[in-house]
């Protein structure tokens, strides 16, 4: 990994803000000055992980029998990535044994919709799931979705191989990025945090966290609580 330039220290960084707002009290803003420090430090240490992820040696080479369906037809793992060099697959937690899609997953791939363009620029974006293509089709239809890929795993493999499939044969969400150089496909990188490594009184959950409305969330006094998830629908 190269050398990180020498940085401003943050606290020194925070002292240049100038911002304040009508009528706030001394208290709140030197509260918001050391929180502002810390927000300094969090981008940095998110900035620091990138990098670290950026330098991973090479992963595993893809050697499995993966087969897919996209409303265009059949296609391999190779066959996702189009002209891109880089691919990043969702697993979507909408198996032949659900009767709805989950609703987390489903939140989750609405943002990515308005994004997908923007990220197709870039590398691939694919999401793959169990049922079969004309299910996913549909539902992506009756959402709006008019951007994202979304492919049928025909036999399973790639679920069952890269944690799309929970020990107890159910779906379950997975995020992963695959690498195609100098003719061979490897393993980038996939999220690794689960309900092992979840903090007391916090949901398993990977960092940075996908989900936009979880960052939104976040910054408001309500934060994102322990007791409400997104539904499919709400009442109008």
């Amino acid at each position: 990994m190269p050398d990180s330039p020498t940085l401003v220290p943050a606290a020194e960084m925070a002292k240049r803000s100038s911002m304040t707002f009508p009528n706030e009290s001394a208290d709140y803003r030197r509260a918001r000055h050391a929180l502002l420090v810390e927000e300094i430090e969090l981008r940095r240490h998110i900035e620091r992980v990138a990098e670290q992820r950026r330098a991973l040696p090479p992963g595993g080479e893809v050697t499995g029998d993966y087969r897919f369906e996209g409303k265009d037809g059949p296609l391999d793992l190779a066959g996702l990535f189009g002209d891109k060099q880089t691919l990043v697959v969702y697993s979507y937690m909408f198996g032949p044994q659900r009767e709805r899609p989950c609703p987390m997953c489903t939140s989750l791939l609405s943002a990515w919709n308005g994004e997908a363009r923007d990220i197709g620029q870039r590398v691939a974006l694919a999401v793959v799931a169990r049922s079969p293509i004309e299910r996913l089709v549909a539902f992506a239809s009756e959402r709006g979705w008019r951007d994202l890929k979304l492919y049928s795993d025909i036999n399973g493999n790639f679920s069952r191989d890269y944690h799309g499939i929970d020990k107890n044969g159910g779906d379950d969400a997975a995020f992963t990025v695959f690498t195609r150089r100098d003719g061979s496909i490897r393993h980038y990188w996939s999220g690794e945090m689960g309900s092992e490594s979840a903090d007391p009184g916090q949901d398993a959950r990977g960092a940075p966290d996908l989900m936009p409305l979880w960052t939104i969330l976040d910054v408001t006094p309500e934060g994102r609580g322990s007791d409400w998830y997104p539904k499919l629908d709400y009442p109008t």
